[in-house]
């Protein structure tokens, strides 16, 4: 699960990612936060992610310590996951791939960006922007071994009905 705030007040982001990370641990998935290191060592989160402008993986790792998870947002371009992955990043993130209103105005990456990918990179690969049930099969059989979804889980009437969905893309 990833927390990203990109609003509200350090103090309520601390509150915020430290009751996340209690449910989260109740259910043994890892908290990744989203653009600060330093909020995922405060939380105690198993993870930070990075968009490009957000400082280098070797800095974010002597924030959250070696074994934290760090992922990369590659936006369309290979070459940034290439170097995230020889910069030590565990995971590489593509998109947006559909019009979103979480990632408005990144150019679109494609399916053949994720086939490009899995044929250069080890890593795991995650699929961000606009997903939805109805179209992220092609984008799964294109590489993506994650994709990150908003809209189509908190916008549906059934969360665990959507998030039971998504899951059953992948088998």
């Amino acid at each position: 699960l990833q927390y990203r705030d990109k609003t509200s007040a350090p103090e309520e982001k601390l509150k915020r990612a430290n009751t996340l990370h209690t449910i989260c641990l109740n259910y043994n998935v890892p908290l990744v936060i989203n653009d600060d290191p330093h909020l995922a060592l405060a939380c105690q989160a198993e993870g930070v992610h990075l968009g490009q402008s957000d400082g280098s993986i070797q800095k974010a790792r002597e924030i959250v310590g070696k074994n934290s998870i760090i992922g990369v947002t590659c936006h369309h371009d290979v070459a940034l996951a290439i170097t995230a992955q020889e910069q030590g990043a565990d995971y590489v993130a593509f998109g947006r791939f559909f019009n979103s209103n979480t990632k408005p105005g990144i150019p679109l990456a494609t399916p053949n960006t994720l086939n490009n990918a899995k044929n250069k990179v080890v890593l795991p690969i995650v699929a961000i922007g606009g997903i939805t049930y109805e179209n992220a099969s092609p984008i799964i059989k294109a590489g993506a071994s994650f994709i990150a979804v908003v809209d189509g889980v908190f916008a549906k009437p059934d969360t665990q009905q959507a998030c039971q969905a998504f899951s059953q893309l992948f088998k």
